[in-house]
């Protein structure tokens, strides 16, 4: 009698013991999203999983559809990974007769104001050859489906091209609010004064940018899009070359040789960290150099789809680079997966000195605090959208994936954001 109870202790206590990382975990999950106030409104799915056992701790309907925001740049992340090597491909050149002709490979850095000097610059200050710049088989719009037009004047929404400079951006500084400066200083004729606007403002069609009359914020530091163009991207050069660079729309046949210019974590950090919706999109098109492909977000994501990412639960509605567009659409369990494939191909250290940490780095410096940063992920977030999706590491050691997506919600993403890290806490704290 006593060794049967003996024997039933010990097989309850085995069989406990099993459950607590699973099913303690999928009860803990559903119970605080049916019970919780901020969540019962809105759409929620959620996909916590043990990489260790291979196994999904939590499903609450991880299987739906969701708009993902900003967590698209895990995927473009990912393909990054899988196409480039530790830097970045700058651009690409052949030698013809007396000319240098250069193409774009969608590298975001050359002359970037918050990432490392190119080599690009030095490379082609010191060519002795005419400069000409290939505008051939760099048909991609400048705007990702579904991106908002009237967000034309707004930092996120940069417009994508070949051969991007200075961010594809104009940044106005003011220190006393009085003054105002423009960097590069290319654009300072373009300012002009106009008593009927407020702030700053870029004409929709034109780079021609406005300022109010009256004194702006002290220490503003503002970043406006200008409207690219190949024309464009020649004269930026050659401003900031001091040397003529010109155009052509010739097909060139024959190699193409590549100049090299950032260490490639550079740009995924800054593309990760403060997510930049430009390096993410010009991400994209990096991809696709790498493949031998035009410079064209939709056949790069086409690509990827078909040779590094087939074997996804389900398949992804993947339509730009940044997750600007709202006809992105994700499941949180195709986002666990994803999260697999990353770590299949960059050391842990690496990565998570890429992505955002909770309580110390990035959009998540401001979520998680009072611990040593115990989550590690992507924040993604638009009207009415708040997902994070990423690796958490419990107060026992153990590494989880997990998604958390929210949408269609009507409160402030403050709230949504506060209750995500108090649920995500508390599977740290638990288990």
């Amino acid at each position: 009698m006593n060794n049967m109870f003996s024997y039933n202790s010990v097989r309850l206590l085995f069989l406990s013991t099993l459950c607590l990382s699973g099913c303690s975990v999928s009860h803990y999950i559903h119970k605080e999203v049916k019970t919780s106030p901020v969540l019962s409104q809105h759409h929620v799915g959620i996909s916590v999983y043990d990489p260790a056992k291979q196994k999904t701790l939590a499903a609450y309907q991880d299987d739906h559809y969701f708009t993902p925001a900003s967590n698209t740049k895990l995927f473009s992340f990912y393909a990054a990974l899988t196409a480039l090597g530790d830097s970045i491909p700058g651009l690409q050149y052949q030698l013809r007769d007396s000319a240098l002709v250069f193409r774009g490979t969608g590298d975001p850095s050359l002359l970037h104001p918050d990432l490392p000097s190119s080599a690009v610059v030095d490379f082609l200050k010191n060519r002795k050859e005419k400069l000409l710049f290939s505008t051939a088989l760099t048909d991609n719009p400048t705007y990702g489906p579904g991106w908002s037009w009237d967000d034309y004047n707004d930092y996120y929404q940069a417009e994508r091209s070949s051969l991007p400079m200075y961010g594809n951006i104009a940044r106005f500084t003011s220190p006393s609010g009085l003054y105002v400066r423009v960097q590069p200083e290319f654009w300072q004729d373009s300012l002009d004064l106009d008593t009927t606007v407020v702030g700053l403002v870029r004409d929709r069609y034109y780079n021609h940018f406005r300022r109010s009359l009256n004194a702006l914020p002290a220490g503003l530091e503002q970043d406006i899009p200008v409207r690219t163009s190949n024309q464009l991207t020649a004269e930026l050069l050659s401003y900031a070359l001091q040397k003529k660079v010109g155009l052509t729309d010739e097909e060139q046949s024959g190699s193409w040789k590549t100049v090299h210019s950032i260490p490639s974590d550079s740009l995924y950090r800054r593309m990760m960290l403060v997510s930049d919706n430009m390096m993410a999109e010009q991400t994209m098109l990096l991809y696709a150099a790498a493949h031998g492909l035009p410079l064209n977000t939709t056949q790069a994501i086409e690509h990827a789809q078909l040779n590094i990412l087939g074997d996804l639960p389900d398949r992804p509605v993947w339509r730009d680079g940044s997750g600007l567009s709202r006809y992105n659409l994700f499941t949180p369990r195709t986002m666990i997966a994803l999260l697999g494939k990353i770590s299949q191909k960059i050391p842990q250290d690496r990565l998570f000195n890429i992505l955002p940490a909770g309580g110390s780095s990035g959009t998540l410096r401001s979520m998680f605090k009072g611990q040593e940063a115990f989550v590690h992920a992507k924040t993604g977030s638009l009207s009415n959208v708040y997902c994070l999706s990423g690796y958490l590491i419990t107060k026992k050691g153990k590494l989880l994936y997990f998604s958390f997506m929210n949408n269609n919600f009507v409160r402030p993403t403050a709230e949504i954001r506060t209750e995500v890290a108090r649920i995500l806490t508390g599977l740290h704290d638990k288990y």
